[in-house]
């Protein structure tokens, strides 16, 4: 089954609504200076208030980038993540002395043909899985560490899903287009905030449809 991140929750009301849509990771932003950055305080009462009201919580991943590593594991330990998602420049020696497990993000040039690309990203993806880490494939844009809202190519990804590497796919992903890209890229699973907000709120209807999309290509509805 196909793997679903809903990132970028900032409110009580994101988390139980991802969580109830059948979300299976839910996404916390502590990067600080970003539009979508969490108080501590107010992410340990959501995690907290989670896990106390659903019997099977989604995932809690940390979202972070270039951070020093002990106020990662500060915030790993003080808010009760189980996961962290770098998504900035972190090595992997840095990957290897964090707690919990690790999401690491690679960003995929759209100055490159889909041959190199692929070659680029199979090193990478290979060093990642050996490190015992999982990856996110998301569009890189210079300037930004993570969450442009903005896709690549999926011929990339669908050439490394072929070659059996597990990851998941980000960027641009909508209610819309989920469902072709499961369907085109098999990715181990997806990840998505951006495209599932109104107004820059998460909002519950395109939350429900685009779990329902995934799903839908999980059990073979056309």
């Amino acid at each position: 089954m196909t793997q679903v991140k809903i990132c970028g929750n900032r409110e009580m009301s994101d988390v139980m609504m991802a969580a109830e849509a059948g979300a299976d990771f839910t996404g916390l932003v502590f990067v600080p200076g970003t539009r979508r950055t969490l108080d501590e305080e107010k992410a340990i009462r959501m995690i907290a208030t989670l896990r106390e009201q659903v019997p099977s919580p989604p995932k809690m991943v940390g979202i972070f980038a270039d951070q020093p590593l002990k106020e990662v594991d500060r915030l790993v330990r003080r808010c009760g993540l189980d996961m962290v998602q770098l998504c900035g420049g972190e090595s992997l020696d840095y990957c290897g002395k964090i707690g919990v497990p690790v999401i690491k993000v690679l960003h995929v040039s759209d100055a490159l043909d889909v041959a190199n690309a692929v070659d680029n990203l199979s090193q990478e993806l290979l060093e990642v899985g050996t490190g015992g880490h999982l990856a996110t494939l998301d569009r890189g844009v210079e300037g930004l560490q993570g969450g442009t809202g903005q896709s690549f190519n999926w011929d990339i990804a669908r050439v490394l899903s072929s070659r059996g590497f597990q990851f998941l796919l980000a960027g641009g992903l909508t209610p819309e287009n989920v469902g072709p890209a499961v369907s085109k890229v098999r990715p181990w699973g997806v990840d998505v905030s951006s495209g599932v907000e109104t107004g820059g709120a998460k909002d519950v209807e395109k939350v429900r449809a685009f779990i329902r999309a995934v799903r839908g290509v999980d059990d073979g509805d056309p």
